[in-house]
């Protein structure tokens, strides 16, 4: 268990980004659904990058704040979208859109503080006072939009993935697609279990993220020119 100043010093620098992450996810799934014809995200205030309509008590507090006491960086989800696809103009590529739309937003997010990260490194004299802490919260930003993207980008029922599969799919192999769900809790307890045994089976799924956060990050910095 880490002290209490180091607990509070995660929370700070993790937080900023992990709100951005989260609320901007949701509130793409909002706007996109909106543009294709979905009014429903936008009528209950869902179109909107304020965190207070976007909590959920377990994924954007109790879990994010356990991660920082036991000493990660926050890490959660916010509350989905309500979407209601029979008010799409076209169904299928509104599915897809729609939510391809919230991993889509993490990506840029992610790519746009790999750059403003590369900025500060490369033009803003290391003598700042901020300067530190500056690049260690665009870095844990660029770690949390990717990781969030391709997170919800693994194709089981009901994250963002299966349903951009989905909307390719019809009659009875979209039906026996969909009977994955039951099973999505499962292989996430699993890989919980894998982890606390010391098989660290998600960070295998999530290790592209990673590296494609990193490699943003030092092409961005050579490309400004190197560390100051």
């Amino acid at each position: 268990m880490n002290d209490i100043n180091s607990i509070l010093f995660n929370i700070a620098q993790s937080l900023p980004g992990f709100l951005l992450a989260i609320v901007t996810h949701e509130a793409a799934h909002a706007w996109m659904a909106y543009k294709f014809g979905d009014p429903t995200a936008k009528n209950e205030g869902r179109l909107t990058l304020n965190p207070a309509a976007h909590y959920d008590p377990w994924g954007t507090i109790f879990f994010p704040l356990f991660a920082a006491v036991t000493g990660f960086a926050m890490i959660g989800w916010a509350k989905p979208v309500p979407i209601e696809v029979r008010n799409f103009k076209k169904i299928r590529p509104g599915i897809f859109w729609v939510s391809f739309a919230g991993p889509l937003s993490n990506l840029i997010l992610g790519t746009l503080s790999a750059i403003i990260l590369a900025l500060i490194a490369t033009k803003v004299s290391t003598g700042w006072e901020y300067y530190s802490i500056s690049l260690q919260m665009l870095r844990y930003s660029v770690f949390i939009n990717f990781i969030l993207a391709f997170f919800n980008l693994i194709p089981l029922p009901p994250l963002d993935g299966s349903k951009m599969v989905s909307s390719f799919l019809k009659g009875q192999a979209l039906f026996k697609y969909e009977g994955l769900a039951r099973y999505t809790p499962m292989f996430f307890i699993g890989v919980m279990v894998l982890s606390f045994m010391g098989i660290h089976t998600l960070g295998y799924l999530l290790a592209p993220a990673q590296m494609l956060a990193n490699y943003l990050m030092f092409s961005f910095i050579s490309l400004f020119g190197g560390l100051t």
